[in-house]
């Protein structure tokens, strides 16, 4: 019974028509030939410019910024995505920066605008810079943005008004025993 069943199987196989097809082989034509063209290759003159005549620079003694130079300078840049930079100048000027990667809350949206919160990356900066106004008061100005926003800090930068607000009184209730009367 079993053989009879495999020579059935066999039979249908053999019976069933293939969907083999060779591989199609495209026909070679040759590439086509044509003449080059012969062209003259133009010959221009070089041009001639003559040389800019730039003034002398001079350096007038008027300039109250002439005399002021750079004191002292530092970059550093880590590998983790930190960095420090500062510099002086010789008007007692200076300027240091500090930056620093951290995870903050982010808002993230998917291709449907679905909103989502998850850990970002983000950099928060520190720093302060010192100047004399040519009135020769000293500004110290201080910051740190971060997650929190830019929070400048300095005596210079305007102050905004505190004002004292009175509450309102509640009104006093005075309970009702349901039938209209008061309840003292």
């Amino acid at each position: 019974m079993k053989l009879f069943i495999v020579a059935a199987f066999l039979a249908v196989a053999a019976a069933v028509p293939s969907s083999y097809k060779p591989e199609y082989n495209a026909p070679g034509y040759p590439a086509p030939s044509y003449p080059v063209p012969k062209y003259t290759t133009p010959t221009y003159p070089a041009p001639v410019y003559p040389a800019p005549a730039y003034p002398t620079p001079s350096y007038n003694k008027d300039n109250k910024y002439a005399d002021i130079t750079a004191t002292s300078q530092s970059d550093e840049r880590n590998l983790d995505g930190s960095s420090q930079w500062s510099y002086g100048q010789s008007d007692y000027t200076t300027r240091e920066e500090s930056q620093v990667q951290k995870k903050m809350q982010g808002v993230a949206y998917d291709s449907y605008g679905k909103a989502t919160y998850e850990d970002v990356m983000g950099n928060t900066n520190k720093g302060s810079s010192y100047w004399i106004s040519p009135e020769g008061e000293k500004f110290t100005l201080t910051w740190t943005a971060d997650d929190a926003g830019f929070q400048p800090k300095g005596d210079h930068l305007p102050v905004a008004p505190v004002y004292e607000y009175e509450l309102p009184v509640a009104p006093v209730h005075i309970p009702f025993n349901g039938k209209g009367y008061k309840i003292y």
